[in-house]
């Protein structure tokens, strides 16, 4: 194969996201086995963000009481503890210099450079993100790129034919609570199911319904 031939063809791409939608009756009985898990788990790894400064950590719940407990601050919707994996997306809040630090000291030993020679880029991102204007949003500026990270999952998990739910309608502040995130200075952000569809979900066999390329895609 060569560098300029696509790894997926474009049948297959178009057509995992044909397929999937944010579903919302999992079987309870129907796992992702351990490989896939590990896939998606690599690819939500692999996420890009913003200076490559991942300010997210990825808390899957798998404590069944646990799921209860958040469930009941979702609204009550099924996915949280029908699904096979459960997922809360959670921001590191008011980013400090320690995280570049770690960040800058883990480019250093992939990439076997020297902290000295990387002082330039770790002072380039203080003044972008910790004394910049970024600092006036800085939270924001991490729930954005958290989403970046979601956006990845779905995709990754439509290939592999795995069902998936994105879910916004929750109780950040009784998540934050019942997780113990605040002491740990994350937040949750957005939360995501997934597992696989039981046939009975309406909204399985239901149109996909998307605006024309037209009416939401501009070339200037």
């Amino acid at each position: 194969m060569s560098s300029s031939s696509p790894a997926l063809d474009v049948a297959t791409l178009l057509s995992a996201l044909e397929w999937r939608y944010a579903t919302k009756k999992f079987d309870p009985a129907k796992k992702i086995s351990p490989e896939n898990w590990k896939t998606l788990q690599e690819a939500l790894v692999l996420t890009p963000s913003s200076f490559g400064l991942q300010p997210w950590k990825f808390l899957v719940i798998q404590d069944p009481e646990l799921r209860a407990r958040l469930r009941h601050h979702a609204n009550d919707q099924p996915q949280v503890t029908d699904a096979s994996h459960y997922i809360v997306f959670a921001i590191l809040k008011n980013m400090r210099r320690e995280h570049v630090d770690k960040y800058v000291e883990r480019v250093a030993e992939m990439r076997h450079q020297t902290l000295e020679s990387l002082e330039n880029y770790r002072e380039h991102i203080v003044k972008g993100i910790i004394d910049g204007y970024r600092s006036l949003h800085v939270n924001t500026w991490a729930s954005n790129q958290t989403f970046i990270a979601l956006g990845q999952l779905l995709v990754s998990a439509a290939l592999l034919k795995i069902d998936a739910c994105p879910m916004e309608g929750f109780d950040k502040r009784a998540y934050d609570e019942i997780l113990g995130l605040g002491p740990r200075g994350l937040s949750a952000v957005v939360t995501c199911a997934l597992g696989y569809r039981l046939d009975s979900d309406k909204y399985a066999h239901l149109a996909k319904v998307r605006f024309d390329a037209k009416d939401v895609i501009e070339y200037l």
